[in-house]
């Protein structure tokens, strides 16, 4: 029996096809409508809980998940991005920011209370990390959290928040002491006093995704949601930045597969030139060879890194090198695809111009592509020395 890297399993494969048939017939049809208007289809979203059995991928089926790894977390980000990038970012928001990271830092008793909302697509989830002053420099966060007799205050902004608007629970990151670097995390409901969301961004690309600010002012939290320890949340916050790192690099392989297939059709099938089929010229051949054989070792990349990641153990090089090499990937053939097509990769008469504008956040968020360089190189010179 053949191993195959990217559908290791019948039950993967299984995924594959459930959200590729998504993709086709729900997410195609309204990606630049809902780009185009900056508008969150948060309708379509729910389905993917209450319908697709899509949320809670890594969470075990005896506390309500699917009990899968994190290949099929890939499998759903890669295929989901193929056909709207934006919608596939506010699901790794709730799935892998939120979900997979609040299971392994939740209590048995929240754990009962929060995971049934969000895994059915009831309740909408996100997490709050990045600030205005802080964002690659995690550790600078100036979010304060002062604990009174039953509950926490909580102080400050969080900035670029995915799914802030829609958003129902979020998992928030905040200092106890702001002088030191240990940090704290908290279960937030959006209908807590003291909590709002405001300042919805105007973004390049990923426009159906909403991403704001979240405003804590005297944000009583109470303790019930404390998250773990105090000052032990760096812990968690580290080892879910593997399964998030590598979830966006999926996003960006997925994009370069949709550009991949665009511009092969368009250069074998659509356009001549000259009375010969546009890939009959040397320099189209190069674009288009180039972007396959790249976006296949991308995605090769991606999905070995997805099959390392253990949550017991630190994976950082996999998931920074995997990051690195699809973000770069993803831009450089999304470009491409748009100058294959000329003029008509240019308009919004294809998808291209929307991937390469979806593909540029993904060098940025969840560490950018200079971070991705340090952390590797850092983590050489530990293996090394």
């Amino acid at each position: 029996m053949s191993f195959d890297l990217f559908n290791p399993t019948e039950i993967h494969q299984a995924v594959r096809d459930t959200v590729r048939q998504f993709g086709l017939a729900e997410l195609e049809p309204q990606a630049a409508e809902h780009d185009e208007a900056e508008r969150f289809n948060l309708d379509l979203f729910r389905r993917l809980g209450s319908e697709l059995n899509l949320f809670g991928l890594t969470v075990p089926e005896e506390e309500g998940g699917v009990g899968l790894d994190p290949v099929a977390t890939v499998i759903v980000c890669e295929e989901l991005s193929r056909y709207d990038p934006a919608f596939g970012l506010s699901y790794l928001a709730h799935e892998v920011l939120f979900v997979n990271n609040f299971y392994h830092c939740g209590n048995e008793e929240q754990r009962a209370r929060i995971l049934p909302g969000v895994i059915s697509g009831e309740r909408v989830a996100g997490l709050a990390m990045t600030e205005p002053e802080a964002g690659t420099d995690v550790l600078g966060m100036k979010t304060t959290a002062e604990k009174r007799g039953d509950r926490y205050i909580l102080n400050g902004t969080k900035q670029f928040i995915t799914n802030g608007i829609p958003g129902d629970v979020f998992l928030v990151y905040a200092k106890l002491d702001p002088r030191e670097k240990a940090i704290t995390a908290f279960l937030v409901e959006s209908s807590s006093k003291g909590f709002s969301a405001a300042n919805k961004e105007r973004k390049m690309g990923m426009r159906a995704s909403p991403t704001t600010q979240l405003v804590f002012e005297d944000c009583e939290v109470p303790v019930e949601n404390l998250l773990g320890e105090e000052n032990r949340a760096l812990v968690h916050m580290m080892r879910n930045l593997e399964i998030e790192r590598v979830a966006l690099a999926a996003q960006s392989a997925g994009i370069a597969l949709r550009c991949v297939e665009v511009m092969s059709q368009y250069a074998i099938n659509e356009r001549k030139a000259f009375g010969q089929p546009l890939v009959s010229f040397g320099q189209i051949q190069q674009m288009v060879a180039d972007s396959y054989a790249e976006t296949l070792a991308a995605r090769a990349l991606v999905y070995l890194a997805a099959s390392r990641i253990d949550p017991d153990k630190r994976q950082s090089l996999d998931a920074a090198s995997a990051k690195l090499v699809a973000t770069v990937t993803a831009e450089r053939v999304a470009r491409r695809a748009i100058q294959v097509l000329g003029g008509y990769g240019y308009t919004r008469d294809y998808p291209v111009e929307r991937l390469l504008r979806d593909a540029i956040l993904l060098s940025i968020g969840g560490g950018t592509v200079e971070a991705m360089q340090k952390n590797i190189a850092a983590d050489l010179a530990k293996v090394l020395r």
